[in-house]
């Protein structure tokens, strides 16, 4: 069951619940997109 404060999802069961939702939507190649754009930030970011 879910973990409730005052009838509310705790900020830690939403993120995992919304996790579970995109890895259910996206298949590999959407994560590893993802990474991709990410490490181009950061080398962005770094100047090289």
């Amino acid at each position: 069951m879910a973990n409730r404060n005052n009838g509310k999802i705790i900020n830690e069961e939403a993120g995992h619940t919304g996790g579970e939702a995109t890895s259910k939507k996206h298949d590999k190649e959407f994560y590893e997109d993802m990474g991709q754009k990410d490490e181009e930030k950061r080398n962005n970011n770094r100047g090289s």
